[in-house]
């Protein structure tokens, strides 16, 4: 038991804080990744079909894996009031190569009409957990002066069980009124068991919340409308358990350039990271709402492990949408789409 405890020690070490304080990983680029924020966000955007993926390479400075993947399509289906979409996540966690691959399908209703859009969304998914006890290091692989010992063998007995399947439910509203949108959350309602050991280890539910306000800086504005600036601030707000999160920031949007700047708190309310994104929308203003989406962001590891120890860490992400070919709902809502707001 003394050394199954600290093989847990030095699985917890491995793969550092960014586990220990919230289960669920997030994303600095959070609108390019809608689907994974808010379920009601599925089919809310210029077009009929959209694609977004997003990887997240976190803390390359320290020993240990910390990456993160994100893929999604949905569609705007008009005669079903919404949208449905599909998506893929998958994480890469410590030395022991603990891996997280989650497959969930989402749907969205919604009303309103020119001057607002009301959405609720709810997801269903499957999560399988996993990982491998033989990269881990045991203590009587360790000499107290040389360190680990090359080839040597544990004589310690990890759990039997390497991987966890279970259900993951969520929901989620959202509301797009005019030049503001807001909306709220929760993921693992059910709050699934992650246990490796039998002992019951329940994954508690995550409540995210999202605002943003579209400020117009020039003076002819229309909805829609790519070819002016927009100064858009917001706010995105996580909540696991006991540990808390927030990212406060604004971009400025220009055509199809969009430049932002973020602060996130972690923990308790404490200093996490400074972020820098830049995005580009490439094919904006044709006549089927083509747009392609390119992005880039660095965090600024500002928390107490630093970013000299850390450096950082750097997202990519790509997003593709369009409207098919004599679509019905080409502007129909004018411009009342999570969209515009990225």
């Amino acid at each position: 038991m003394k050394q199954f405890l600290k093989c847990i020690l030095f699985l917890s070490i491995s793969i550092g804080p960014a586990y220990l304080h919230a289960q669920d990983h997030i994303y600095s680029q959070f609108f390019n990744a809608p689907l994974y924020l808010n379920p009601s966000l599925t089919g809310q955007f210029d077009g009929d079909f959209r694609v977004n993926m997003i990887y997240r390479n976190q803390w390359t400075g320290l020993s240990g894996t910390l990456s993160y993947l994100h893929a999604s399509a949905d569609l705007n289906i008009p005669r079903l009031e919404g949208g449905l979409g599909l998506q893929f996540n998958r994480s890469t966690e410590g030395t022991a190569y603990l891996l997280k691959n989650n497959v969930a399908a989402t749907y969205s209703y919604s009303v309103g009409g020119d001057n607002f859009v009301l959405s609720f969304g709810i997801q269903a998914g499957f999560t399988n957990r996993q990982i491998d006890w033989s990269k881990l290091v045991f203590s009587d692989q360790i000499d107290n002066r040389l360190g680990y010992i090359p080839g040597s063998v544990s004589s310690a007995e990890p759990p039997a069980q390497s991987q966890k399947f279970y259900f993951d439910p969520g929901g989620g509203i959202n509301l797009v009124f005019r030049n503001f949108m807001g909306g709220i959350a929760l993921h693992h309602i059910n709050q699934p068991d992650e246990s490796f050991s039998g002992a019951q280890a329940k994954l508690p539910m995550l409540i995210t919340g999202n605002a943003s306000y579209r400020v117009p800086l020039t003076q002819s504005y229309t909805y829609g409308v790519d070819e002016g600036s927009y100064l858009i601030p917001s706010i995105v707000y996580y909540k696991q358990g006991n540990v808390s999160s927030m990212s406060a920031g604004a971009q400025y949007k220009r055509k199809g350039v969009n430049a932002g700047l973020w602060y996130r708190t972690a923990g308790e309310g404490g200093p996490d990271a400074f972020v820098v994104s830049l995005i580009f929308d490439i094919f904006t203003g044709y006549r089927n709402g083509e747009k392609l989406r390119f992005g880039i962001s660095h965090d600024v590891t500002i928390s107490k492990i630093n970013y000299t120890n850390t450096n950082g860490t750097t997202e990519a992400s790509v997003g593709y949408q369009k409207y098919f070919q004599n679509s019905s709902s080409y502007n129909k809502f004018n411009g009342l789409r999570c969209y515009d707001f990225y």
